[in-house]
């Protein structure tokens, strides 16, 4: 199978070419010049090019291209996440579009922040709220919202009649990669400030990146489902008992709590933003279930452990083989 992935060489990027290519498949990256383990063809992220070319007959394309959310919620920075999301989407679109032998499945990057900021109730492909309208929410938030469905909205303007279309509202990727949003969870929790965070009533929602990589999978094979797609854990919890659990991994009782206006500094100092900490997402993956996925991690807990397992045998193996 040929799989194209435009915006290939990030954190998920990675996780899934590894897995592409260790079951054989080939894989092409469409990147603005980032490394990746398999070819890779440029692009400027907007435009037409001779990356299009392998879009012609391939049977996959998944695009993840489009700017970090884990910036400072700038003007700025804020049209370059708008810009390069619709963009990309696209331009890919477009390449599809003018395919002879175009690809039978179109997986996009979508968000599980496209959903409402809640407590009450999880949300499902279904039933689920979209955001933007929440009374408690910052008002600023809701650019994310307006983001995510500007970015759906490209890809199902697009006239691929031919392409199965599937928007991927994926939770927070968990991977032992370095510089991934758990190799930062865990640095966290090992200097003893992995506590809760304005209370920790929050919803965190997480997908573990070998179930990631299952549930993309399995929406390739599955002609049936297009559309928005939960990719999710199905258990979600609450920012403290998240903490707790990933603490225990761990084997720390430290775990400093933090009051908002502490998580707001923190956030100013990472060059982040704090809708990434205090935005209570709880998303549950209603479509998945109901075709017969089952999750290998359903439950945080164990999921931490495997996580932990995996990024000490992994730092463990680069100390040796600097060592050598």
């Amino acid at each position: 199978m040929k799989i194209v992935i435009p915006g290939g060489t990030g954190q998920v990027g990675s996780v899934l070419v590894r897995a592409f290519r260790a079951r054989g498949d080939e894989v092409v990256v469409v990147s603005r010049g980032g490394a990746s383990e398999a070819r890779v063809a440029s692009w400027d992220g907007r435009t037409l090019g001779t990356w299009a070319k392998e879009v012609d007959g391939a049977d996959v394309v998944i695009n993840l291209a489009g700017r970090s959310v884990n910036c400072r919620y700038t003007e700025e920075n804020l049209r370059a996440m708008m810009s390069s999301r619709i963009d990309s989407t696209r331009a890919v679109g477009l390449a599809i579009e003018q395919s002879r032998r175009p690809p039978r499945a179109w997986l996009q990057m979508s968000t599980a922040t496209i959903y409402a900021h809640r407590f009450d109730a999880p949300n499902d492909e279904a039933t689920g709220q979209i955001g933007g309208t929440e009374p408690d929410a910052p008002p600023y938030w809701r650019y994310s919202i307006e983001i995510a469905t500007a970015w759906e909205r490209a890809q199902r303007e697009t006239k691929t009649a031919k392409t199965r279309k599937v928007a991927l509202r994926a939770a927070m990727v968990m991977s032992p990669d370095r510089g991934g949003i758990f190799d930062r969870l865990l640095g966290l929790t090992r200097w003893g400030l992995g506590g809760a965070i304005a209370g920790g009533r929050q919803f965190v929602s997480w997908i573990l990146d070998r179930d990631f990589v299952r549930a993309v999978e399995f929406l390739i094979q599955r002609d049936d489902l297009e559309g928005p797609v939960n990719l999710a854990a199905p258990n979600p919890q609450p920012q403290k008992e998240f903490m707790s659990a990933l603490r225990g991994a761990v084997k720390t009782r430290v775990g400093l709590p933090a009051t908002r206006w502490m998580a707001e500094v923190g956030a100013f100092l990472l060059r982040s933003d704090t809708e990434l900490l205090l935005k209570s997402r709880r998303v549950v993956p209603g479509r998945l279930l109901g075709a017969g996925f089952s999750f290998e991690f359903p439950e945080w807990p164990i999921a931490a452990v495997d996580l932990v397992g995996r990024w000490q045998r992994a730092r463990a193996e680069a100390w040796k083989r600097k060592a050598a």
